[in-house]
Formats: structure tokens, C-alpha cells, sequence
């Protein structure tokens, strides 16, 4: 198995990192699998985890009393989930569950909060991908609306 400094630096999210910084990501994660069905986070549950997908794939998921859960998006190899360790209350407000055997980094966020605090560099520097990756949903959400409700 590759070391998580090296998984973390192949993955498109941390492209560009310094070594250091990659460094104290690593330290805040390890290994995870899920099976097929398995759930990665629950609506309301405390958000202790971000997720950065190594292979697999994740439905994200909101639930509905008349038609059960609803897949939103999905997401894959190359992709993060867990944004929600950014601000409080540090709930998750969607289900994920794995559509295939699905391999990760789980980041545990209150590590990585605290080297965000005591390293602004760093902080910076995942904000600015953060920003991003809200940028990139925001256009994916409008195609899907227009998809839906367009004429």
C-alpha cells in the first residue's frame, strides 16, 4: 500500500502542495474502505471526517419521506466529500454511501483544523481549493437545474 503522502500528492485536490504541507495533511489521515452499501456519513451526524476518494465510487444522497433516499451526485476516484469541517456546526446535511468498494483517505478535521490555525499557509491554501471545488459544484448544480426545470 502507498503511504499517504504519496496518495495524497498523485491526488488532483493537493496537486502543487509542498512536501511539508502534504506532510501535515498525511498526518491527519489514514486508510479506509467501505463495501457497496456502506455508509461513508449520515445526515446529522457530527462531521469528523473529510474525504479524499482514491478509487470507487459514493452517492451523495438526501432522503424523502414519500420517494426514499436521492441520489444528488455522485462522486469518484480524484474527488473530495466533507466540506462541512469548514464551519460550525460541523453536521453532515447529506447521506453518502458507497456505490462500489470504495478506497479513501479519511482526514480526521479537527487535526486538520488545528494545523489550518497554526499554519495559515496551509489554510490558504486549502481554502483556495475549497473555493474551487464550490465553484465547479455551483456550475454542475446550475446544468442539472436547467436540465430539470429548462425548456
Amino acid at each position: 500500500m502507498k503511504n499517504l503522502e504519496t496518495e495524497l500528492a498523485g491526488h488532483p485536490f493537493f496537486q502543487g502542495l509542498a512536501d511539508r504541507q502534504l506532510a501535515e495533511i498525511a498526518a491527519c489521515g489514514r486508510h479506509r474502505e467501505f463495501r457497496a452499501g456502506e455508509f461513508l456519513c449520515r445526515e446529522a451526524q457530527e462531521a469528523l471526517e473529510f474525504f479524499v476518494i482514491l478509487s470507487g465510487s459514493v452517492a451523495v444522497e438526501i432522503f424523502s419521506h414519500r420517494r426514499g433516499p436521492l441520489t444528488l451526485a455522485t462522486a469518484g476516484e480524484g474527488e473530495v466529500l466533507g466540506w462541512l469541517w469548514f464551519d460550525r456546526p460541523y453536521h453532515w446535511h447529506l447521506d453518502a454511501r458507497a456505490r462500489q468498494v470504495t478506497r479513501v483517505v479519511a482526514l480526521e478535521v479537527q487535526a486538520l483544523r488545528v494545523r489550518c490555525e497554526a499554519d495559515h499557509d496551509l489554510g490558504y491554501e486549502l481554502m483556495k481549493r475549497y473555493a474551487h471545488h464550490l465553484a465547479v459544484q455551483f456550475r454542475v448544480t446550475k446544468l442539472q437545474l436547467v436540465d430539470m426545470y429548462g425548456t
